[in-house]
């Protein structure tokens, strides 16, 4: 069983066994089976609403317990918050399979952390960028001759 807090302080516990995947297609629609073909984690990922959904269902048992909604659990969702729990919930999934897939689906949740990290490098690498600001500074150049060769006087038209 893996932990998780929400923004509101609240520890919630993600267990991932038949009741819980029977649970979860019930109320969505969604078969948390299919993270072993690589479909489940690429909607989640697209899809935070979908996923807290998930996580929602998940651990619906110990919000009925605690008298929280689905619409409460929703508002405590954003940010590291879901980051959390969306580690939890994968880390849960693997831990749900037999020791084969459990092995397979361990490497492809090490590949995915790698490559997302390589990800937001290369991204806070380009923000960092000089060619960046020079560009940016280029194009505002470029929208200011624009509009002066225009002969636009801030004035609208007609008036």
């Amino acid at each position: 069983m893996k932990t998780f807090k929400d923004n509101a302080g609240r520890t919630w516990t993600v267990t991932v066994d038949v009741s819980a995947v029977k649970r979860v297609r019930s109320l969505l629609d969604v078969n948390l089976l299919e993270v072993l073909d690589g479909r489940l984690i690429e909607r989640l990922a697209g899809d935070p609403v979908l996923l807290c959904d998930a996580l929602f269902a998940l651990v619906k048992p110990e919000a009925d317990a605690k008298g929280i909604t689905d619409e409460d659990f929703g508002r405590a969702m954003a940010g590291d918050a879901v980051e959390h729990a969306t580690t939890a919930l994968l880390e849960e999934l693997v831990d749900f399979f037999p020791q084969g897939k459990r092995r397979l689906l361990q490497k492809a949740l090490g590949k995915l952390k790698a490559w997302e990290a390589k990800a937001l490098d290369v991204a806070e690498k380009r923000l960092e960028s000089p060619e960046l600001d020079e560009k940016l500074e280029a194009a505002l150049k470029a929208a200011g001759s624009a509009t002066t060769a225009g002969g636009s006087s801030g004035n609208l038209p007609g008036s």
